[in-house]
């Protein structure tokens, strides 16, 4: 049901009484099928609502292992530090400079670690510049007010206070032009708030493109002595 130009939700008289929640499912615009990737949202407190603080900061860890960084997605509070350990028997050079926290960690060998604050709010994409299959998405956020999607691409985001909110939405692989398209104002109310079915460009799971640390293209072979066992 269409509330307003923009705001394109529907509230279950059901759900009266009870702590809002907010339902939606993304979907892919593209013909044939798709496998899940990575989404997530999280709703930005506008004037006259109040902010809620994210508990206590945790420990954090982006590990390097198979030439992988587990965990592939990873959302963190903003002031967040992560630690990059290296548990591969070859050496790693970790580097994020497409948008949000830009660090080059530079060449580190094998047992070693170094970390990272992420400072400010954003999407920060994580590669190495010796292997380009890894790839790994840090999001720092100032709210706490954020879900994951499950494994359909479904997504639940409970107890949200009443008020005014701006839904962000990220999907692994589409363009933030178009994500930033599928933004809104929502108002909750201790009611639930199901957006239904979002779509957007989704053409599947897969290694992030991109190039190395210097905006060139990885090299063909992978005889680099930092590479190998």
């Amino acid at each position: 049901m269409v509330l307003a130009p923009g705001i394109l939700y529907t509230q279950s008289p059901r759900a009266a009484g009870m702590p809002a929640e907010l339902r939606l499912s993304i979907v892919s615009s593209l013909p044939g099928k798709h496998r899940a990737v990575p989404v997530v949202i999280w709703l930005e407190p506008q004037t006259g609502t109040p902010a809620l603080s994210f508990p206590p900061h945790g420990h954090y860890t982006l590990l390097q292992k198979n030439r992988t960084f587990i965990p592939h997605l990873q959302v963190v509070p903003v002031g967040s530090v992560i630690e990059f350990p290296n548990r591969d028997p070859f050496f790693h050079n970790v580097f994020s400079l497409f948008g949000g926290k830009r660090f080059n960690l530079g060449l580190y060998e094998a047992g070693s670690s170094k970390s990272v604050r992420f400072s400010m709010a954003g999407v920060s994409y994580i590669f190495c510049n010796i292997h380009p299959e890894m790839s790994a998405v840090v999001i720092a956020l100032s709210t706490p007010l954020y879900a994951i999607a499950d494994g359909k691409d479904s997504v639940l985001l409970r107890g949200i206070p009443p008020g005014d909110y701006k839904l962000h939405v990220w999907i692994e692989g589409v363009p933030q032009s178009f994500l930033d398209g599928l933004s809104r104002p929502l108002h909750f109310s201790n009611r639930a708030v199901n957006l239904n079915v979002l779509k957007a460009p989704i053409a599947g799971a897969g290694t992030i493109p991109h190039s190395d640390m210097y905006g060139q293209e990885y090299p063909l072979d992978s005889e680099s002595p930092y590479s190998l066992h």
